[in-house]
């Protein structure tokens, strides 16, 4: 499970910014939302609210270049950029790299790994373990240095292996260190979506629906949506140069489907009741998923795979702008199948940046899941969340507060600042 994640010097985020998945000592909704484990007492989520532009993108892009970086360091070229842009608007950060950190457990066991990047090299990367409470370097990268413990005995040796590009720990991965093996299944549990541009996560959501274990618990969950459907066809079919030659001319269709040769395309259809006139069904009719459908039930499709895989495995799914082309109750309805002891037996952990207020009364969140995003006059992004905000006089927000109201009015920030309408009209 995630603890922390601290970023810094990234996009629109100039300095350090941590959202923490530890639980605080507020006692609300103990039994569904906090989850206790040894000596930890975890979140099963946060929401992050904000004006547009003010940052949680950024935030989330943050969390998904991070993993990116892991995942993909080892692969790249020595020539290869790592895709960094530091924030910009200060001479003070502008040349400097961008700080990744991040807190997690593996089992009862709780790493602190990150590293500090630019566009084209690694600057400093660091592993630390805590198996009881005081935590043990297992590595220490400086410059062209790296400090490796005595005890971690997986990196002996392969220092001169790191280029200046790639992480030492995906180094070590690829030697089969068994540390760094099992903090990149972590990591590659630790999945970002977009809630905007979703179309390919639906093959996540195809392979569930082909697993016949699965597919009553997806038919069940589209069923309590009220979409509209009452069954999923899954049609696969393999790719005929008709389907090209119609976009494309025909050599162009010709070597596209020599470079796809035994793969398959997928039509999904969903299947509704047709009724007579006395509205006695007699019969059913297929609709085209991608033609005939709403985008909402688009959305729905392609991402109820991403989530029914993170519940059921265990990890943490970040999703961008969730709410977007949902209703507020089906919004609602994701996010409590996390915040539940029933239905999230894995301790999966839902973070997700949303415009969608009917969340602070109805999605039952403690004050310390969520997080406020808001830039300065500079340019600035900075995050907090509602348990640390401190009203005038010092107080902090009361647990008995309207949340939403107050969030409306401006009360906690991270609204737009809109101004005199009559006058933008005149």
């Amino acid at each position: 499970m995630l603890l922390e994640f601290t970023i810094g010097n990234f996009l629109s985020i100039k300095d350090k910014k941590t959202l923490s998945l530890e639980a605080t000592s507020i006692k609300e909704h103990l039994g569904t939302n906090v989850v206790k484990l040894d000596r930890f007492q975890l979140l099963r989520g946060a929401v992050i609210y904000g004006a547009n532009a003010g940052g949680k993108s950024n935030f989330i892009k943050a969390m998904s270049t991070m993993r990116r970086i892991v995942k993909q360091s080892f692969d790249a070229s020595s020539t290869d950029e790592l895709g960094i842009t530091p924030f910009l608007l200060s001479t003070d950060t502008s040349n400097k790299p961008s700080f990744f950190e991040i807190l997690f457990l593996i089992g009862t066991v709780r790493y602190r790994y990150g590293f500090e990047v630019d566009n084209t090299s690694v600057k400093s990367e660091w592993l630390f373990e805590s198996k009881i409470k005081s935590e043990k370097p297992l590595f220490i990268r400086e410059g062209d240095g790296i400090d490796v413990s005595q005890s971690f005995k997986e990196a002996k040796d392969l220092e001169e292996k790191t280029r200046e590009n790639a992480l030492f720990l995906s180094v070590l991965d690829q030697f089969n260190g068994t540390t760094a093996k099992s903090i990149m299944k972590w990591f590659s549990n630790f999945i970002t979506i977009s809630g905007l541009s979703h179309e390919r996560y639906k093959n996540v959501t195809f392979k569930m629906l082909e697993d016949e274990n699965l597919k009553p618990q997806l038919l069940d969950f589209y069923k309590r949506l009220d979409l509209g459907f009452d069954e999923i066809d899954v049609e696969k079919k393999p790719f005929e140069a008709k389907d090209f030659t119609k976009l494309f001319n025909e050599e162009f269709a010709k070597q596209f489907l020599s470079d796809i040769e035994g793969k398959s395309k997928i039509d999904i259809k969903t299947i509704h009741k047709k009724y007579n006139n006395e509205n006695e069904v007699v019969g059913f009719e297929k609709f085209d998923m991608r033609r005939q459908e709403s985008s909402g039930t688009n959305k729905v499709f392609n991402i109820s795979g991403p989530v029914f895989d993170v519940l059921k495995n265990g990890g943490v799914l970040i999703i961008d702008e969730l709410d977007a082309s949902l209703h507020p109750l089906i919004t609602l309805t994701i996010t409590k199948l996390f915040n539940s002891s029933e239905f999230n037996k894995t301790n999966a952990q839902l973070i997700f940046a949303t415009h969608d207020t009917n969340l602070f009364e109805y999605g039952h969140y403690r004050r310390d899941q969520i997080y406020f995003v808001e830039k300065d006059v500079y340019g600035a992004s900075d995050l907090y969340s509602l348990v640390e905000y401190k009203e005038d006089g010092g107080k902090k927000v009361r647990k008995d507060r309207s949340f939403e109201k107050d969030y409306i009015q401006g009360r906690y920030g991270a609204i737009p600042y809109i101004g005199n309408l009559h006058k933008l009209i005149n």
